[in-house]
């Protein structure tokens, strides 16, 4: 997985964390560089994390499933990327709270970066060099947690729903890229 690959599954990957951050920032009547920074680091720690989670997990499963690695890629992200977008098509802010005590964040930071855990599965079966992936990945999901919280306070709602949208089919078409460079069409 080339540095263009892996930033546009990291834009894809921020993109639920990116829709709660703008709801936080809704929700906040002010907001401050800690507050900001907190809903960055829980976001962007998680979304590190749980690739990592994910590919552990799938270096066990390696050898049994590597004939079909580009098919259960494929499935994962355009499952994932069909949820985002059913998500973005629903129009509701997750939450509306401007509450970053450590158990609405936790909860927050899991529910946002469980496709990340999937995505990490896949990468057990890629050419990836998880240290940088999932790296990428954080500071990515970090930064657009920020910019998030900072859109919500000033615009509202107005591109969260996009901004999801977005991310679903930035991953599905991720999932077909591999699986076309998988057989040969790419």
């Amino acid at each position: 997985m080339g540095l263009i690959e892996l930033f546009i599954l990291a834009v894809g990957l921020s993109m639920d964390a990116f829709a709660v951050s703008v709801c936080k920032g809704l929700a906040m009547p002010k907001i401050t560089v800690k507050k900001t920074l907190i809903v960055g680091l829980w976001f962007g720690g998680f979304q590190a994390l749980m690739p990592a989670i994910g590919y552990l997990l799938g270096v066990q499963f390696r050898d049994q499933i590597t004939s079909i690695d580009h098919w259960i890629a494929f499935i994962l992200l355009g499952i994932i990327g069909a949820n985002m977008i059913k998500e973005a098509c629903s129009g509701d802010c997750e939450e509306e709270s401007d509450s970053l005590d450590v158990k609405t964040m936790f909860l927050l930071a899991v529910a946002t970066s469980i496709d990340a855990l999937a995505v990490g599965i896949t990468f057990a079966f890629l050419n990836v060099h998880l240290l940088a992936a999932v790296s990428f990945i954080g500071v990515t999901t970090f930064t657009l947690s920020a910019i998030g919280v900072k859109i919500g306070n000033v615009f509202g709602t107005k591109y969260k729903s996009k901004a999801e949208f977005a991310g679903g089919v930035i991953l599905i078409l991720l999932g077909v890229k591999i699986l076309l460079e998988h057989l040969g069409i790419l």
